[in-house]
């Protein structure tokens, strides 16, 4: 494994683990200090209501030229258009002699002109004004394509009427207009659908909490009415109404809304609770720290709005090509017009030209990635993956190298005893029961995870006549016996005798980088012996090791650890998630100021980086990297540096980001071919390219496989659905 030195032996640590804690002489040393014992959406900010009558206006991305457009609009004006269309249609005489029938009655010959205005002034109103705003706003684009095409098919349709043309096309228009309706409101629905990761948040927060009195009665008050400094009650199974620390009670909360991660966390007083999670088994009292805008719930919001709202470079292509589509469709219908009228034949003329300015309407081109934007921003965050940059989410799908800090992302941040040994008769657990014993009143960190370790096992006793060995260790009495428990200053100071059956093993402990306590029986008569010891380092999590073997299935080319620790702590941690010698990487003594240069060099080597950290030390690291990811972040949106934000500590959960975006990458690309090779067919067939071999396309049709194609982009952007982003899920 390679080995890079960025700093001198001395550079320090990295923030909560370094070489003074792992190497043995300094733990011990160390051991003996004892000390006793922050706008978002408004339906986000605080009522629960506001997000009731939501009707997700605007797309994001290039789509927002549908702004203020609700799919409940073109839902009423889709159903009243096809009550008046049918008429329209059976009263036409193509229709009749189609289908082999007659209608006869006073008024016929104006059920077209009457009704098909209706249609049009009432179900094309929508696509008119959008059509005047594009112009007025310089912007010519899908709106004003339809506007063309339905306004020549309606004055084709009264040229008619008044004998200009030899056309039964009153049924034609209003067909198209009920069609161009029908495509836009599915068009809306799954738009709306895809932006309901707002709604889904806004869900969270309940209508009302329970507000604890000065007396100490309950009073239930809607969840804007709550300021900070307030206490309130969260029953069994209710909703944090608001951000704030637990003053009363223990529960189990499900996160996963915010984390992403699906098992319960136990909470206890001190704690701090998030907005719109779930005590699961009992109730709390929490104070308030944090209520509507100010809440973790908002920020999330706020993050998912801005990406969905951002650009990446996908989508200034497909708006580049929307906009050069408008002119393409124009020439195309005007050199239509103009070939099929000189040819003598002007009512295949009218009807070409509408034809080609309705099906090269860029719906499908304009919805290709807003979709998978607004989708994958949902997706992912209900897996706890918040995309601060949408930049940087495109670049995570080409990522060669993914850098990673040790403390706290690889490993748990803490220490823990990781191996026992006792000597003498004494039994591990009897050696473990004493020195928690013993420890329990100590504060240093090496002490909290020895007594942390025994209480979890069941190991307790009651330890009289604590003292404090300063810079040594600690002394009491267990079971009638004197006990000291500390490092190799502790064995220097009191002379201990330390049986070789021990020294063998801590030897080898100390050279792998733990931290090494001893276990000493204190007598009058004779001299102090060590009876038991025990190893405490910073533990590897469990799913680190799968998320380096995950990274390396999905091609990732170099793995690298990066921290302040000494060299063979890394080389021992590294050699534990299982780096490959000669191809991954560890920089060791690493001071945090100098974490972004690790970048530089990779970066250097002509290598893509995504560098995974805390957020806080790692910020000028992860802000030089080509992706930065904020690991562990939980509801702290504000982190300025990185582009994706990670709620959950689990690493596992960069795998997901790279199946985010290479996902979203493969549905943008399938969309914008789709669309773009659907215009390079429809356009030519719709101008009559095929007219001599009897395939010619009628403006009804046109609109239909127009709509069909817009459908077709929506149901692939949908299944981004299907993609696994939680946490050990493929």
């Amino acid at each position: 494994m390679k080995q890079e030195h960025l700093t001198h032996a001395h550079a320090g640590h990295d923030g909560l683990a370094g070489p003074a804690h792992h190497e043995h002489g300094h733990a011990a040393e160390e051991h003996g200090h004892h000390v006793p014992s922050q706008r978002p959406p408004d339906h986000l900010a605080g009522r629960h209501d506001h997000h009731a009558g939501h009707d997700h206006h605007g797309h994001g991305g290039g789509h927002d030229k549908h702004a203020g457009h609700d799919p409940e609009q073109f839902r009423r004006k889709f159903w009243l258009s096809v009550a008046l269309t049918v008429p329209v249609v059976l009263t036409s005489h193509m229709v009749m002699d189609w289908f082999g029938y007659s209608l006869d009655f006073p008024g016929l010959n104006w059920v077209g002109p009457v009704l098909g205005s209706a249609v049009f002034l009432y179900g094309g109103w929508p696509f008119l004004v959008g059509g005047v705003r594009e112009v007025r706003d310089r912007a010519p684009g899908m709106m004003l394509l339809i506007s063309m095409a339905i306004t020549v098919a309606y004055v084709a349709s009264l040229a008619t009427s008044l004998g200009a043309f030899d056309l039964d096309f009153w049924w034609e228009l209003a067909a198209l207009v009920t069609i161009m309706l029908l495509g836009h409101w599915q068009e809306m629905k799954a738009i709306g659908q895809a932006q309901g990761a707002l709604a889904a948040l806004a869900a969270l927060l309940p209508d009302d909490a329970e507000r604890v009195d000065d007396e100490g009665g309950l009073r239930r008050v809607p969840v804007a009415e709550l300021r900070v400094g307030d206490v309130v009650l969260v029953r069994s199974g209710g909703r944090v109404p608001a951000d704030g620390r637990i003053v009363d009670g223990a529960a189990e909360l499900d996160e996963s809304m915010i984390t992403g991660e699906s098992r319960p966390v136990p909470r206890a007083v001190g704690d701090r609770v998030v907005a719109g999670t779930v005590a699961t088994d009992s109730a709390l009292r929490v104070r308030v720290e944090a209520v509507g805008e100010d809440t973790a719930l908002a920020g999330i919001g706020r993050l998912v709005a801005q990406a969905q709202a951002s650009s990446g470079r996908a989508q200034v292509l497909a708006d580049r090509f929307a906009a050069l589509l408008f002119y393409l469709a124009t020439a195309a219908a005007l050199v239509t017009f103009v070939a099929w009228w000189a040819a003598g034949d002007l009512d295949a003329a009218v009807v070409r030209t509408v034809t080609v300015l309705v099906i090269a309407c860029p719906h499908a081109l304009g919805l290709a990635i807003p979709l998978v934007i607004a989708l994958s921003t949902a997706v992912s965050a209900k897996a706890g993956i918040l995309v601060k940059d949408r930049l940087a989410l495109e670049r995570m799908r080409s990522v060669d190298a993914v850098l990673f800090d040790k403390t706290g992302t690889l490993t748990r941040g803490a220490h823990t005893v990781t191996a026992t040994a006792a000597t003498n008769g004494f039994a591990e657990d009897d050696a473990l029961r004493v020195a928690g014993a013993v420890e329990a009143d100590s504060e240093h960190p090496l002490a909290r995870a020895l007594v942390k370790v025994a209480r979890d096992r069941g190991l307790r006793s009651v330890a009289r006549d604590f003292r404090s060995l300063t810079g040594r260790g600690v002394q009491a009495s267990v079971d009638g016996a004197t006990w000291a428990v500390g490092g190799p200053a502790l064995l220097r100071e009191l002379d201990v005798a330390v049986p070789d059956e021990l020294s063998g093993v801590t030897r080898d402990w100390s050279a792998r980088g733990a931290a090494v306590l001893h276990l000493v029986r204190l007598s009058e008569a004779g001299r102090p012996t060590a009876v038991a010891a025990f190893a405490l380092e910073d533990e590897v999590r469990p799913e680190a090791r799968e998320a380096i073997a995950e990274l390396r299935q999905q091609g990732v080319r170099k793995l690298v650890m990066i921290t302040g620790d000494a060299r063979p702590v890394a080389e021992a941690v590294a050699a534990d998630l299982g780096f490959r010698p000669g191809v991954d990487e560890v920089f060791a003594e690493v001071l945090p100021a100098d974490k972004d240069r690790a970048v530089a060099d990779l970066q250097a080597r002509g290598l893509t980086v995504a560098m995974v950290g805390d957020g806080v030390n790692d910020a000028p690291a992860l802000a030089r990297a080509d992706v930065g990811l904020a690991i562990g972040a939980g509801t702290d949106v504000a982190i300025e540096s990185a582009g994706v934000i990670l709620a959950s500590s689990d690493p596992r959960g960069v795998t997901g980001v790279i199946r985010l975006s290479r996902a979203s990458y493969r549905k943008m690309i399938q969309n914008l071919a789709w669309a773009a090779g659907y215009n390079v067919v429809a356009i030519p067939l719709a101008a009559g390219a095929l007219a001599w071999a009897g395939v010619a396309l009628s403006p009804a049709v046109g609109a239909v496989l127009m709509s069909a194609s817009t459908i077709v982009v929506a149901l692939n952007a949908q299944l981004l659905r299907r993609v696994r982003l939680s946490p050990g899920s493929r």
